[in-house]
């Protein structure tokens, strides 16, 4: 496989896992909501809770995108294998 197979191939994995990652981390942020707080709160605190649990998951998502791509990093070398997306202007 060239270079440019190797950076879609990358960029589409990378876009999967951090969707995927976001799925997970909202439904374990609500379940934790829902198994300790949700009988603390009152019934409409609910419709501020689920965007707050939203923006979570979305932020925890990078935080372990960011991870997995520094241990990724560390075991490749991206310039040996990928395609630069960005090329410097003349």
């Amino acid at each position: 496989m060239g270079k440019k197979t190797n950076t879609f191939l990358f960029i589409l994995a990378a876009t999967i896992f951090n969707i995927v990652a976001t799925v997970v981390c909202f439904f374990v942020l609500l379940l934790v909501f829902l198994k300790f707080l949700a009988h603390l709160l009152p019934e409409t605190a609910s419709a501020w809770v689920l965007p707050a649990i939203f923006i979570g998951s979305i932020v925890l998502s990078f935080v372990f995108y960011r991870l997995a791509l520094k241990l990724l990093l560390k075991k490749i070398d991206l310039d040996k294998h990928f395609s630069p997306l960005f090329k410097p202007k003349r």
